[in-house]
């Protein structure tokens, strides 16, 4: 009866420690099962499948969370993805380099001051001296070329051409003042206010600064 009894108590132990053993598979399994599987640029994402140390997930899930299709040949499952859009002009993909967008942004600034200071010298009716004229165009000039070195993408050097036809424009209106003075002609005050070549700079300094916002080159025809 004792030696029965004995064996009923290790039958016990025995089916205790089995039924221990197994929670702790049961809980790992369910440790496992709460991982979930995404495709980066996609929303949303699916349980993953642990089996004998490898990760499954199905077929139909992944096709509908990366947006895609599934059609079937023989004994051959296609998955067909949609086409991908990185194929675009360069300019597209390239805008300005980060270089090339800081320097030209600084000879936008001079080529602004420039002209404000112009305008308000022929309005206040001062001398527009070549002294006064030079420190400006070589202010500019030494920017130019530090935009050229920094040109590097089809958008910068694109961008590079329409600064240079900015520059060479306000180069010469700031020379017509300059000549006027020397030889000693009367300029009027208002002078600039109907200015074709003036209205040129202004529209292209525009035209420039949306550029410069936007990251991208645009050419609407105003600095040519």
């Amino acid at each position: 009866m004792a030696k029965q009894m004995q064996r009923t108590r290790c039958l016990i132990v025995l089916t205790s420690m089995l039924f221990s053993y197994l929670c702790v598979l049961v809980f790992a399994h369910a440790a496992q099962a709460n991982r979930t599987f995404t495709v980066a640029g996609h929303s949303g994402e699916i349980p993953v499948a642990e089996m004998g140390g490898h990760s499954y997930v199905e077929i139909e899930a992944l096709t509908r969370l990366a947006n895609g299709s599934l059609s079937f040949s023989g004994n051959q499952i296609i998955m067909t993805l949609p086409a991908s859009n990185t194929h675009v002009s360069s300019t597209s993909t390239l805008g300005f380099t980060k270089e090339f967008l800081m320097a030209a942004i600084e000879q936008m600034s001079v080529i602004r001051e420039w002209r404000s200071t112009l305008i308000s010298a022929v309005q206040r009716g001062f001398p527009v001296t070549n002294d006064w004229m030079t420190t400006f165009s070589e202010r500019a000039q030494h920017n130019l070329r530090l935009v050229s070195v920094a040109s590097s993408t089809e958008s910068d050097k694109n961008a590079l051409q329409l600064l240079t036809n900015e520059f060479n424009n306000m180069k010469q209106l700031s020379n017509r003042f300059v000549e006027a003075n020397r030889s000693r002609l009367y300029v009027r005050t208002d002078a600039l206010e109907n200015d074709p070549l003036d209205r040129r700079i202004l529209n292209c300094g525009h035209s420039l600064a949306a550029m410069a916002s936007g990251g991208q080159f645009v050419d609407d025809g105003s600095c040519h």
